[in-house]
């Protein structure tokens, strides 16, 4: 289906001069394609006039921006994804819903830089076996329980050998009474608090996802991971997000994703001037680092599905002021 996504973006940029102002029979082509590729149905006829209205706004914007990255002003390409007939408002409703952390556990101090040995240019976990497969949130804001979960499944396979998917299905059920709301958001700190008091938390082969809160049914019998404690590393400090990445593994991390140009990411390095790192609302996964044609990045997994991005992650540039507030909060749990 990628490959069939990725012709219908070559034929999107030869058109693009057709296109750009008004609608055409090759647009409506694409439009009906893009619906049964992304298996969408709406209610009714008012609900397609608003839908295609959005998509057409956003093919817009992919059309531009790529004829722009093509003539170098970009590092980075859009494409009309599943998540081009929604407005970035319901996406940042919806998606986002990473919840600010109380300032009073931002001051947390446990974080020790590393003395004497050199942090390594590069770093990607992927390799190490430290990183599960993927996964889509769906229209539900979980972000917060799938970063957290693949935070604490890195340290696991780090310790055991062995990687095993950890249920976020069992956050969103189990977790309000530690201050979490289910979709409509929470705190990555709050779902290891919910781990540690539980005493643990089931797999997600045992506890499937299912994109809305239901009733909590964790259970000793699917208990796949543990954690005794967690630590937050000092707000803004790229440096010292990157020695912890390579020391640790993978990191919880909040971040910007508010802006069109995130929720079309196709792939590239991901360097948006105007991406505020004070405005912080999702939850990902810092996978690793490194350095592609002189300009560094963060590597990160998104819970957005494989179809978002480069396969479900996204390269994000370093040492750019903590560029989306990458490092404004940083958070991984000990066993």
């Amino acid at each position: 289906m990628r490959d069939h996504r990725m012709h219908i973006s070559h034929v999107v940029l030869l058109l693009a001069f057709l296109v750009l102002g008004h609608s055409s029979p090759a647009v409506d082509k694409m439009w009906e394609e893009w619906k049964v590729n992304n298996r969408r149905v709406y209610d009714n006829e008012m609900e397609i006039s608003f839908r295609r209205a959005v998509w057409q706004k956003n093919l817009n914007l992919v059309l531009r921006h790529n004829r722009e990255a093509s003539a170098g002003k970009h590092s980075f390409t859009l494409e009309l994804n599943h998540l081009a007939d929604m407005t970035a408002e319901e996406i940042n409703e919806r998606l986002n819903g990473l919840r600010p952390e109380e300032l009073l556990l931002q001051r947390n101090d446990t974080f020790k830089r590393a003395s004497g040995s050199a942090t390594p240019p590069s770093v990607d976990w992927r390799k190490s076996g430290l990183v599960s497969a993927v996964k889509n949130q769906g229209r539900c804001g979980s972000c917060w329980a799938f970063s957290s979960m693949g935070a604490l499944e890195g340290q696991i396979a780090k310790r055991t050998g062995v990687l095993v998917s950890l249920s976020p299905q069992n956050l969103l059920d189990c977790s309000t009474t530690d201050g979490n709301h289910g979709c409509k958001g929470g705190y990555i700190s709050k779902s290891f608090k919910y781990v540690i008091r539980n005493g643990g938390v089931d797999s997600e082969r045992f506890y499937p996802y299912e994109h809305k809160k239901g009733t909590c049914r964790y259970s000793e019998q699917g208990k796949a991971g543990f954690c005794s404690n967690f630590h937050i590393l000092p707000r803004g400090d790229e440096r010292a997000l990157q020695e912890v990445t390579a020391s640790v593994g993978p990191v919880s991390v909040a971040l910007n994703a508010g802006l069109k140009s995130f929720h079309l990411y196709r792939g590239g390095l991901y360097n948006v001037p105007n991406c505020n790192p004070k405005l912080i609302n999702h939850a990902v996964l810092l996978v690793g680092y490194g350095t592609d044609n002189g300009q560094d990045y963060w590597l990160v997994k998104n819970s957005w599905g494989t179809a978002w991005g480069e396969k479900g992650f996204i390269r994000i540039a370093r040492n750019k002021n903590n560029l989306c507030g990458i490092a404004s909060f940083a958070i991984y749990p000990t066993l």
